[in-house]
């Protein structure tokens, strides 16, 4: 569970599946360490004995053994959501749930663009909304392009929360040529090539 904050998915998670199957272990990933202290201090009182929490980086985090069966990654802003599936794909997931929160660097990325379509995010506003838009399609096509089989939907409703996009991706196979070809296209269409299409070399 990265950039976990109080932890609140991943004590759900361990309470209703991994307590009862007996099995399996979350680790909680945060930078704040008052509130890996405090995680720790719940987990303690609860017994869920195989809950850790890691005070590092997203980036900077790795697994022993090197392996998660799942990555998941609530609100986690901005370029966050992007360090959320590099250490997916570094630890070779099996299945990622993200929810990203506040997006910012595709946005910068559009502002003074001149391409062909730059009347869609012409105003400030709309290149906001346009941009966290765009991001979110990338990170689709990246993780189709590294073999995932991809479902975006909502989370909530939108009365509960407007950072409600839920990004569902599951292993399928090791690279997908065309999703790879479809992201390039999409790239050279907007003029605008995000930090994480590093993950394409």
């Amino acid at each position: 569970d990265l950039g976990a904050g109080k932890s609140y998915l991943g004590f759900v998670l361990y309470d209703l599946i991994l307590g009862p199957a007996g099995h399996g272990r979350v680790v909680g990933v945060e930078t704040r360490a008052d509130l890996i202290e405090a995680s720790r201090a719940l987990a303690l009182e609860s017994d869920f004995d195989r809950m850790e929490f890691v005070a590092s980086p997203i980036a900077e985090t790795v697994l022993p053994g090197g392996r998660a069966d799942m990555v998941t990654a609530l609100h986690a802003c901005d370029t966050a959501t992007d360090d959320a599936i590099r250490f997916a794909l570094r630890h070779e997931a099996k299945t990622i749930a993200l929810v990203p929160c506040c997006q910012a660097e595709v946005a910068q990325l559009l502002k003074g663009g001149n391409g062909p379509l730059r009347q869609l995010w012409r105003h400030p506003i709309q290149r906001r909304e346009f941009g966290a838009h765009v991001t979110n399609v990338i990170r689709g096509l990246v993780l189709e392009a590294h073999g995932y089989m991809v479902r975006v939907t909502e989370l909530t409703g939108l009365e509960h929360s407007l950072k409600n996009e839920l990004i569902l991706a599951e292993r399928h196979q090791r690279s997908n040529a065309q999703a790879k070809a479809e992201l390039e296209r999409l790239i050279d269409q907007l003029g605008v090539r995000p930090a994480l299409l590093d993950t394409m070399t």
